[in-house]
């Protein structure tokens, strides 16, 4: 079983547009299948289930979907359902640049279910990997020109320790949905190693059972990373 798994929910506007609806609509649905997801990962034991929600790439699209999608993650957090499945909720990225609204529920979520010891749900929300990496840099940066920290002691775990995702391990399986094949500037650094799982189902229709396929894919595959095939047996 995957210990994390990364999701880039992709399809909801597409969705939305083959049943002659608004994307908000499609948005909405997706939404829907957050909760149907999160609850079917924990029951299988996963312990990391981080979703790509909102990117710093789509502050970028029309006002009014930008609000409806601010609208819908606000009444889309339900505490009930993290509590009920003893899930806890952390979220990385800019979350400053969210309606203040936004912010609270959303802190107070993370702070009302921290004692919560099933699987960790992350959402990826005004975030990007280049975000990430620029701000780790900058970090470390400030912390050598403090003499905190000397350029030679500067490793790969200096910079997963200045991550935002510094409090997980990487994903082990990457998921995206919709037939786009790309990462889309998503945990580029951590992915370095993930399978990558692509299917065609738009991200509403994704249920157990699309789960269930990938995860099954997941565990044919040979996990050599950089060694040979005699090396892991």
């Amino acid at each position: 079983m995957p210990r994390h798994i990364a999701i880039i929910m992709d399809g909801n506007g597409r969705w939305a547009k083959q049943r002659g609806h608004e994307r908000s609509f499609g948005h909405q649905a997706g939404a829907e299948t957050v909760h149907v997801i999160a609850e079917e990962a924990a029951r299988l034991g996963v312990k990391y289930l981080t979703l790509y929600t909102f990117s710093t790439e789509n502050w970028s699209r029309p006002e009014t979907e930008i609000a409806a999608l601010m609208g819908l993650l606000f009444d889309s957090i339900e505490e009930e359902t993290f509590m009920k499945n003893n899930i806890s909720f952390r979220v990385i990225g800019d979350i400053s640049k969210l309606p203040d609204n936004v912010q609270k529920r959303l802190n107070d979520c993370i702070e009302h279910t921290s004692a919560n010891t099933g699987m960790c749900l992350v959402l990826a929300l005004s975030y990007s990997s280049r975000w990430e990496l620029t701000e780790a840099t900058r970090r470390i940066a400030e912390e050598v020109k403090a003499d905190i920290l000397s350029p030679e002691e500067i490793d790969d775990r200096t910079v997963s320790r200045h991550l935002a995702t510094s409090f997980m391990p990487d994903p082990d399986l990457l998921i995206r949905t919709g037939g786009e094949i790309r990462l889309s500037n998503y945990l580029l650094w951590q992915c370095a190693y993930s399978e990558l799982y692509f299917c065609d189902t738009y991200w509403p229709d994704f249920r157990e059972e699309e789960l269930c396929r990938a995860i099954c894919d997941f565990q044919k595959r040979e996990r050599r990373f950089g060694k040979t095939s005699e090396q892991i047996c």
